[in-house]
């Protein structure tokens, strides 16, 4: 049900790929209220829409049916109250991480009404980004010469540079070793307390899940739709000791469990093993 008082409303929003006979349900009755500031994950079996019903929140696809608004107002479009951030960094290679911090204001939509005082704004507010990503001592070098974590951080910094009020973030860690996405995990922690930005992030992860999230939701396959909303029970400050908490593994243990169940995995794990034991 739309909540007014809600930073993002979503209210039975459908999603239809194809027509006629090929025509292919990829949303159904997508209902899902997200608060001003609050940081939610979508995990879920491949196939279930959590990258389309983000790309619908970006604006980026529209919807068949139902209503999603962002501070009340429907969304008709890409809009400069929300940024995006894909797990493959989409950095242009021919300009340095500065100057793709730097990008949008250089957009003729962007430049229409900027005086030389606001000019001034967006570069100071690039200077404190490559601060708080850690990348002042490679602001004049190019994507060809970063790390992926790098090259992550400057596509986030990018994303934020205009200050949206919504962050969406699709698997943006996925293509990182393990431990480069565990500092990028206090990275992305650090900024959404520093900006206040509202968070939408998508991810296979459960354990990333848990530990970014304070609701975790579980979306199901065929069609894809919310199954399970999870509030996460652990205190707002985050530090990786929390992962070996009780509830933090009898958690995951609970939506990877839900996970197999919706996608039908269980099912073929059980199929596997009979044709196992046959086969002794």
């Amino acid at each position: 049900m739309m909540n007014a008082s809600s930073k993002i409303s979503i209210e039975r929003v459908s999603k239809y790929f194809g027509r006629g006979s090929d025509q292919v349900r990829a949303l159904a009755n997508i209902e899902l209220n997200v608060k001003e500031n609050e940081f939610v994950t979508l995990v879920g079996a491949s196939g279930c829409g959590k990258s389309t019903l983000l790309r619908i929140l970006s604006g980026l696809e529209t919807i068949d049916d139902g209503a999603i608004c962002v501070d009340g107002q429907a969304i008709d479009g890409p809009g400069v109250d929300r940024a995006m951030v894909f797990q493959h960094y989409s950095l242009y290679p021919w300009l340095t991480v500065r100057q793709n911090i730097q990008f949008s204001r250089r957009l003729k939509t962007n430049r229409r009404d900027l005086t030389s005082s606001a000019v001034e704004v967006a570069s100071g507010r690039a200077d404190a980004l490559l601060r708080l990503m850690g990348l002042t001592h490679v602001a004049d070098a190019y994507p060809n010469q970063l790390s992926g974590g790098m090259q992550q951080r400057t596509a986030i910094a990018r994303a934020l540079q205009g200050k949206p009020s919504i962050l969406l973030m699709d698997e943006p860690f996925g293509a990182l070793d393990a431990q480069t996405r565990e500092v990028m995990h206090d990275l992305i922690l650090h900024v959404h307390a520093l900006e206040k930005t509202t968070i939408v992030f998508v991810t296979h992860d459960v354990e990333e899940a848990i530990y970014l999230g304070h609701r975790v939701v579980l979306m199901a396959p065929r069609p894809g739709r919310i199954d399970t909303i999870y509030d996460v029970p652990l205190p707002a400050v985050r530090n990786p000791e929390m992962k070996l908490a009780p509830e933090f593994t009898a958690l995951k243990r609970e939506i990877l469990a839900r996970i197999r169940e919706t996608s039908g995995m269980k099912t073929d794990l059980a199929t596997l093993e009979q044709l196992t034991r046959s086969a002794v």
